[in-house]
């Protein structure tokens, strides 16, 4: 099942593959030039990294005992880490420490496709200082990254011995064809993963060279960060109808039984398959001297424990058990399970009895629940939570129980979220949470709004506040437009009513307007966008005659206000068949602009009905957005100061699906086109006299990104929490 099909939290790990194409290209045409704005000093300076990241240049590295790597050898292998069936032991100077707080690593920056791999040793040297500051302990990345990475990594550690970063090192497939052939035994599949597993490993030792290839970092790596290795976890989120397949397939592959992991007699052929690369890693780990505990990914969608109260059959059609995965005694560094568990998704948390009557902290709460479950499944190994956290978004995927839902979190609250969460998971008996993620990412999709964005190439030149997956950052990478861009006045003239100013800029997630009213203000005003001149019809609510095709109605006096599409323009049936009864009523030809977070559905064992639901995406909330302010919210769209208002709209509210390329989407039943929009013209509406056209916004395409990156606020509760887990 496509990204696109996922009802609920998006595939993240197979959609990174098919952008890391695109991404390839699009750097081989040089589609893509990035240019970012940040307040660093120059290098010579003593300043330290992480002044070039706002809200962190005050912020002193915790104090407490030394993390310092005490490397064992056991059976002649030098291991950092060891895994056993009592727990997970990170050895240091000061002791074993039982439990890692982490934080995953992407491999991009905003307007680059992840398969470009684009970050910059200047990049890797703030962010580890920066990771110091906030108390992680692990950072976790997925792919083998350029050899800047290892060396910077190492670097640090040893300015900073007692406070070194440990690493855990993925490993990608990759390609994922078998989740279109169904087959995870193919040769030339299985032998690529296994070619890149021996260079996961040479990178992490300091002795590979390989050249550039599309989608794979290439270069020397030479220097060795064994002795911050924390541990390995390979593979992907399994994607379910494809595993399946591969295990019917395969009923007859023989068991693994290699010299380092071998495969329980219970083992699936999915799991005979993995033991076997484990083996692989641990071979090619071992002739370099080192052992460290090695797991595969996983996700509650591949889990081993049943939920038949979950609603969609592919959500519990087949597991992937790490306990059928086991170590022998040649490999000291042992195995755990890994998981990507969110407090949202999928469904089964909402439903399954179990873990709606799972007390945690003093109420019922079903994530508390469903990690107990893991736990009590996988004793006899540790278990690692390896994502987990909420999106500071103002779009929503999914609901979550208690509040934590895929998006409309305000970056105050997801930063309090993800600190409970961190503690809960310790709290819980479990060996490690480690946080997703460290930076917010441009290229990312969702489910609810991925068909909405065309073409789809470009989605790393904008940043799309009604995509979750876009927001989960600790670190939020602001764009700014571009520098030298001068405002636009659409309208200066005191008599003009009832805006005697209107002044327009624009960046990569907002149009910006600035309106100056008369006094007494206004009960109501609608600003309406004419995005493509050619479509006519009924004046939006709260409007006399203009015929713009997106309007925001906001009531000055309440401070609320709604965005409205006209129905030509709504994309919401590019997702999902919508009962029109679930809809409140269209007004005159618009609609109220909503998100799919749940179609309808029925769970094939319990029989439950589920009726599809919808977010109000288009709920202009009112009030500051500047993360100075400690009142302020980061979804705010709309204020007033004094007769002054401005409102900040996101493109896809303004209706488009690409602002980079000035796209427009329109919609044809379930099937996505564009238009290009020549300009956007500003109408303005109060409702007491005729409508006023305030002018047209008019920029060029651009092909190149700018931003800044600052710690989003009450990021400090993660960093207590990381402190507090790390003890």
């Amino acid at each position: 099942m496509s990204s696109a099909e996922q009802p609920g939290r998006t595939k993240r790990r197979r959609v990174w593959w098919w952008v890391l194409a695109v991404g390839a290209l699009a750097a081989a045409v040089a589609l893509i030039v990035i240019v970012r704005i940040r307040p660093s000093p120059p290098r010579e300076q003593p300043a330290p990294e992480a002044a070039r990241i706002a809200g962190l240049a005050d912020l002193t590295p915790p104090a407490g005992p030394s993390w310092e790597s005490r490397p064992v050898s056991v059976s002649g292998l030098r291991t950092v880490a060891t895994a056993d069936a009592a727990d997970f032991a990170l050895h240091t100077v000061s002791g074993d420490k039982r439990f890692l707080p982490g934080v995953n690593l992407g491999s991009t920056t905003p307007g680059h496709q992840p398969g470009e791999l684009a970050i910059t040793a200047e990049d890797y040297r703030a962010w580890f200082d920066a990771m110091d500051r906030l108390g992680i302990r692990v950072v976790r990345i997925y792919t083998i990254h350029p050899p800047a990475f290892y060396a910077e990594l190492a670097a640090h550690n040893r300015a900073h011995p007692d406070r070194p970063l440990y690493l855990m090192q993925g490993v990608y497939l990759p390609d994922e064809s078998y989740v279109t052939t169904g087959n995870l035994y193919e040769p030339r599949f299985t032998q690529a993963f296994t070619d890149e597993l021996r260079d996961a490993s040479a990178a992490v030792g300091g002795h590979l060279s390989r050249p550039p290839t599309p989608g794979r970092a290439g270069g020397t790596w030479s220097v060795d960060v064994g002795d911050w290795l924390a541990g390995w976890i390979i593979g992907v989120e399994w994607d379910p109808n494809a595993t399946a397949a591969s295990d019917r397939a395969n009923a007859t592959a023989p068991p693994a039984t290699g010299r380092y992991f071998r495969s329980t007699a219970g083992a699936s052929p999915t799991e005979r398959w993995l033991a076997a690369r484990m083996d692989e890693l641990a071979a090619a780990e071992a002739a370099a001297g080192r052992s460290a505990p090695i797991a595969f990914a996983n996700w509650p969608t591949t889990d081993p424990i049943a939920h038949p109260y979950e609603p969609l059959p592919q959500e519990d059609l087949v597991g992937v058990d790490a306990n059928h995965v086991q170590p022998t005694a040649a490999w000291p560094g042992g195995t755990f399970a890994s998981y990507h568990a969110y407090p949202y998704y999928p469904d089964f948390q909402r439903y399954q009895p179990e873990l709606q009557t799972y007390r945690y902290a003093g109420r019922a709460d079903p994530y508390a629940g469903y990690l107990n479950q893991l736990r009590e499944h996988h004793r006899g190994m540790p278990v690692l939570i390896t994502e987990f956290g909420v999106p500071s978004s103002v779009g929503t995927a999914h609901i979550g129980p208690l509040g934590r839902g895929q998006g409309d979190h305000d970056e105050a609250e997801a930063m309090r979220i993800d600190a409970e969460l961190l503690r809960m998971i310790k709290d819980l008996g479990l060996s490690g949470g480690f946080l997703f993620e460290w930076s917010d990412e441009w290229f990312k999709l969702t489910w609810n709004t991925v068909a909405h964005q065309v073409p789809a190439d470009r989605r790393p030149l904008w940043h799309d506040p009604l995509t979750n997956e876009q927001y989960f950052g600790l670190i939020a990478t602001d764009p700014t437009g571009e520098p030298d861009a001068t405002p636009q006045t659409l309208i200066d003239d005191p008599a003009a009513r009832p805006a005697s100013a209107v002044r327009a800029t624009l960046d990569e997630s907002y149009l910006h307007l600035v309106v100056r009213l008369p006094e007494p203000l206004p009960a109501k005003l609608t600003v309406g966008l004419d995005v493509l001149p050619r479509l006519t019809g009924r004046p939006p609510p709260g409007s006399n005659d203009t015929r713009p095709d997106t309007a925001f109605a906001l009531d000055l006096a309440a401070h609320t206000g709604q965005a409205w599409i006209r129905i030509p323009l709504d994309p919401l049936a590019l997702d999902s068949p919508v009962p029109p009864a679930a809809r409140p009523a269209p007004v005159d030809g618009w609609q109220q602009y909503q998100l799919v977070v749940n179609r309808e559905q029925i769970a094939p064992m319990s029989g439950r009905h589920t009726p599809v639901e919808l977010f109000d995406v288009g709920r202009l909330r009112y009030g500051s957005w500047d993360p100075e302010d400690p009142h302020a919210d980061s979804r705010a769209l709309w204020r007033l100061d004094g007769t002054e208002l401005t409102i900040r709209i996101p493109w896809a509210l303004a209706g488009f699906s690409d602002p980079s390329s000035k796209q427009v989407l329109v919609p044809h039943g379930t099937v996505a086109s564009t238009e290009t929009s020549p300009a956007v013209g500003v109408l303005l509406a109060d409702g007491t006299g005729p409508d006023q056209l305030a002018g047209s916004v008019r920029w060029n395409v651009w092909q190149r990104t700018y931003y800044t990156e600052r710690l989003k606020p009450e990021a400090s509760v993660v960093r207590d929490a990381c402190i507090a887990t790390a003890a």
